[in-house]
Parts: C-alpha cells; sequence; structure tokens
C-alpha cells in the first residue's frame, strides 16, 4: 500500500481501499514512493480516474504526486478543488458558485483561478500544517460539510451526520444536541456550497 488516500483532515493516509477521483498537490513523494512533505504547490486539485486513455505509473520519480479520494466533498474538505483540464464544466461551475457565495472577495469571473488558490490555502493549513478549523452553527451548515464529532470527521447530509472511513460512510445518525460544532470544510468552500453547489457524494 502507498500512503496516497487522503482524508477530510486532508492527511495523506495508507489504506486498500480505492478512490473515486484523484488528486495533486505536486511532487511530495521521494524515489522510494514515501510521502515527504505535505504539498508542493497551492493549486490542490481534484480530477477525474481516466482523462482522454492516459495511464500513469503511481508516484514516477520527480512527477506529481497521485492522491486519492473517497468522493468530492471529501476533496473539498481537504482543500482541493476540481481541475481546469479535465474537469472543465465543474471547475467552471466551481469558480461561479464559490464566487456567489463569497462575493466580499471583489472577484469575478476573470479573475484568476490563483487567487482563489492563495485564500484556499489559508483556509486549509496553518503554517505549522496543521489542519484549520472553525466553529459554526451546526444548523447553519450545508450539504456536503464535514464537522468533528466525538473526535472523527463526519460528513453532513439531509440533516444526518455520517462517520467517514476509508472505504465509504456508517450509517447516518441525528444530529447530535449541540449548537457549536467544529468544522473541516474550509470556510469559503461550505460558503459555495450554501450558495448551490452541489458536491459528488459516496453515500447512495
Amino acid at each position: 500500500m502507498l500512503q496516497n488516500r487522503v482524508n477530510p483532515f486532508g492527511q495523506l493516509i495508507k489504506t486498500t481501499a480505492r478512490g473515486a477521483w484523484l488528486g495533486n498537490r505536486g511532487v511530495i513523494h521521494n524515489e522510494d514512493k514515501e510521502i515527504v512533505r505535505a504539498f508542493k504547490i497551492k493549486a490542490w486539485i481534484t480530477c477525474v480516474l481516466e482523462f482522454r486513455g492516459r495511464h500513469r505509473e503511481i508516484m514516477q520519480p520527480d512527477r506529481w504526486t497521485e492522491l486519492f479520494f473517497l468522493d468530492e466533498a471529501t476533496a473539498f474538505s481537504a482543500g482541493h478543488r476540481p481541475c481546469f483540464q479535465c474537469r472543465y464544466k465543474d471547475h467552471q461551475r466551481f469558480k461561479e458558485f464559490w464566487l456567489k457565495g463569497n462575493p466580499q472577495y471583489g472577484f469575478d469571473m476573470k479573475t484568476p483561478v490563483a487567487k482563489i488558490d492563495d485564500i484556499l490555502q489559508a483556509e486549509r493549513i496553518t503554517a505549522d500544517k496543521l489542519k484549520v478549523t472553525y466553529q459554526e452553527k451546526l444548523k447553519a451548515l450545508p450539504n456536503g460539510t464535514f464537522v468533528i464529532y466525538d473526535d472523527k470527521s463526519h460528513l453532513l447530509k439531509d440533516n444526518l451526520l455520517y462517520l467517514w472511513s476509508p472505504a465509504g460512510y456508517q450509517k447516518g445518525i441525528r444530529l447530535p444536541n449541540v449548537d457549536i460544532i467544529t468544522v473541516l470544510t474550509p470556510r469559503s468552500i461550505v460558503n459555495m456550497f450554501s450558495a448551490g453547489y452541489v458536491p459528488q457524494i459516496g453515500i447512495y
């Protein structure tokens, strides 16, 4: 097993479970296919598993490190956003709803996505490489948001919380009787969900 699966905390873990999406943070492995850094670039993206018949050997020397996600909601929680190339329509939809949910920045569709990446970078990881979290009212959060409950990552969907695992989600539980909860998904992404972006969620 390689350490290339991403959890909602943005951590890279080893698991036999396969992912539904591919991700990229630059070259973050060494010649022995070991993870040596959390990221190399600010553009953390989420890609499709197959694109124009291209094939890659995992963790080639000096090539970007292939990361994998259970679903798109997990990728967003970790701080990734849709790729401009292989997910062009999703990227445009991401940008449209991100702008709608975050008007305070004064960006528009002509604003380089690198400006959004700068904001996401500040929202997802600290200078000490720790996951950025914040407090919010539970009932104010939209579907697709990840929160910490009982010290574990849970997905919020249709007024239920679903415990995350590499292989999938456990059965949903009722929302706890709390007002404020710790949020994992970056704030501007949560705003984007509230504005109407519906992420792919691996609950069927």
